[in-house]
């Protein structure tokens, strides 16, 4: 894996050592870094195809099926 050298704002720092000490959930900073960058990938997405569907004009699914459809999307970046 890559590694990278970064400089963050003191704030972005305290925070995400914060969410590194006081949940379990992960357990490094980069761990919680390379969860945002897949979260906002997963986000790039959505939005994506939300403009694609806006600028056709006319969607057959429901909003029920798109919000199946796009959960199914997400679990496959996981």
């Amino acid at each position: 894996m890559p590694r990278q050298s970064i400089t963050l704002s003191q704030p972005n720092d305290e925070w995400l050592q914060q969410q590194v000490s006081e949940g379990a959930e992960y357990s490094s900073k980069s761990e919680l870094i390379n969860e945002l960058i897949r979260n906002a990938r997963r986000a790039e997405a959505i939005n994506q195809r939300l403009a694609l569907a806006e600028q056709s004009g006319f969607i057959s699914q429901s909003a029920e099926d798109m919000l199946q459809e796009f959960k199914q999307g997400l679990a496959k970046h996981v």
